[in-house]
C-alpha cells in the first residue's frame, strides 16, 4: 500500500477484539475518517439509499459522496460515534436484503472514489479486491480475551457473553459466505492477519504501520 496515493483500509474483526478501536486509531494516525457499518445502515435507512438512488446521484455529480458527506457533517466528530453493538436476542443481519447488501457496496465504493479511508465491515476484503490500493486486515482475539472485552462493554455475565459472540460470530460467518462465496476466516483474503493475544489497541497499530511502511520500500 502507498500512503502517497489514494488507499482503502479495510479491517474485518471478531467481536470483542478491539478490532474496531484499532481501526479507529489507525484512521487517526493516518489522518482520514473511519467509517463502519453502522454509519452505512444509518445512511441507508435514513436516506434510502438503494442502488437506483445512488446511481442517480453518480449521474449528477462525479463526488456524490464527498457532497453528500458535507450536507451530513461526517467527519472527526461522527466517526468516533458510529459504534454498532449487538444486544441479547438482537439479530440485524438477518434483515439484510440482496438490495441492501449492493447499495452497501456501492456507498463504500462511493467513499474510496473520493478519500483515502479505513473502513470497517465484514465484505470489504471484497469489495476493494481489486482495489489497486488497498490493504486488508483481519483482527482475532483469544476467546478468553474476547468475552473478557463484551462483558465488560455490554455488561453481560458469562453465558450470556458466550451467546451473544456464538450468534454474531455465526451471523458474520453467514453473511461473508452467502455474499462472497468464502470464509471470513480464509487469511488468503487478508494481507496482514493480528491475533491481539497479549497486545494492546496501540501495539496493533504500531504493526500496521510497520507492514505499511516495509511495503512502501519494495
Amino acid at each position: 500500500m502507498n500512503r502517497n496515493e489514494q488507499f482503502v483500509i479495510t479491517v474485518n474483526r471478531e467481536l470483542g477484539s478491539g478490532g474496531r478501536t484499532v481501526g479507529e486509531k489507525l484512521a487517526a494516525m493516518l489522518g482520514v475518517d473511519y467509517y463502519d457499518k453502522a454509519l452505512v445502515k444509518a445512511l441507508q435507512k435514513k436516506y434510502r439509499l438503494t442502488v437506483a438512488e445512488i446511481e442517480r446521484l453518480k449521474g449528477r455529480k462525479h463526488n456524490w459522496w464527498a457532497d453528500f458527506k458535507r450536507a451530513l457533517a461526517i467527519g472527526e466528530k461522527t466517526r468516533q460515534a458510529q459504534y454498532y453493538q449487538v444486544a441479547m436476542g438482537d439479530m440485524p443481519d438477518l434483515l439484510t436484503t440482496d438490495e441492501m447488501f449492493e447499495s452497501e457496496k456501492e456507498i463504500l465504493k462511493g467513499i474510496a472514489e473520493n478519500e483515502s479511508c479505513v473502513i470497517a465491515g465484514r465484505s470489504g476484503f471484497f469489495v476493494f479486491k481489486d482495489h489497486p490500493n488497498h490493504l486488508s486486515i483481519l483482527i482475532q482475539a483469544p476467546m478468553e480475551q474476547r468475552l473478557a472485552r463484551v462483558m465488560t462493554k455490554q455488561q453481560l455475565f458469562r453465558e450470556e457473553a458466550e451467546k451473544v459472540i456464538a450468534d454474531v460470530d455465526k451471523m458474520r460467518e453467514n453473511y461473508v459466505n452467502k455474499y462472497t462465496k468464502t470464509s471470513r476466516y480464509d487469511t488468503r483474503n487478508y494481507d496482514l492477519v493480528i491475533n491481539m493475544a497479549g497486545l494492546t489497541e496501540d501495539d496493533a497499530v504500531a504493526l500496521i504501520m510497520d507492514y505499511i511502511k516495509r511495503s512502501e520500500k519494495k
